[in-house]
């Protein structure tokens, strides 16, 4: 992308339309994030509600040098839900370490359950073993959605310690809840994990049934 398309992306960020501004947005897909994120930037506290979420999401695929810092801030101080929890999940893609106790304090402290939601996804992000309790106390959620981010995140760690309080949930009403704990007990070898994913394996619902397979299969190629 030459240095004339980027000029008149910036332009079309101070475009009256929000449309505009989102398209402009898209148009930094494919540039490099060095060049992408202090455009992105521009529109972070943009009027549109959608446009800022929109950029949000954007820095945590277009990161720089001051990218982190910014996510850290509107995780903790936004006033709009929506926005802390894309900022939570922007962190995650980073896979900073650094973001682990700011999202461990947005599980434990922020009173939306999205933004817990994207906490929790974004500690699995950042393959973390020091998540441990928060995800095992994630599992306690009243929230189903939460308690699925959990047993993903889990796998995504490869929390061995964690399987035991994720097996729980081997006969959970949900069936996205089944599907997500037999695709993360497909990173979590253990004595237990085969002959649950053997149960898995004959579920009602296809797709956890699938799951297991694919995660057995897993297993025996590690082996």
């Amino acid at each position: 992308m030459t240095a004339l398309d980027l000029k008149q992306i910036s332009h079309q960020l101070e475009s009256e339309s929000s449309k505009d501004r989102m398209l402009a947005l898209a148009m930094l897909r494919d540039v490099d994030p060095s060049m992408a994120a202090p455009l992105v930037r521009k529109v972070i506290y943009d009027s549109n509600l959608q446009v800022r979420s929109m950029a949000v999401f954007a820095m945590g695929l277009k990161p720089d040098a001051e990218t982190f810092d910014i996510l850290v801030k509107l995780v903790e101080t936004d006033p709009d839900y929506g926005i802390r929890a894309d900022a939570a999940g922007a962190l995650g893609y980073l896979e900073d370490p650094r973001g682990f106790e700011t999202l461990v304090r947005a599980f434990y402290e922020d009173t939306d359950w999205l933004v817990r939601f994207s906490a929790a996804v974004s500690l699995g992000n950042l393959k973390d073993p020091r998540a441990h309790d928060v995800l095992v106390e994630a599992l306690q959620s009243k929230e189903v959605v939460i308690q699925q981010a959990a047993i993903a995140a889990i796998g995504e760690v490869g929390d061995i310690q964690a399987v035991e309080q994720i097996l729980a949930f081997a006969q959970a009403e949900d069936w996205l809840v089944r599907q997500r704990l037999a695709e993360a007990l497909g990173h979590l070898p253990s004595p237990k994990t085969e002959s649950a994913l053997r149960f898995l394996e004959k579920d009602a619902h296809f797709q956890v049934a699938e799951a297991a397979r694919i995660s057995l299969q897993r297993l025996s190629d590690r082996n």
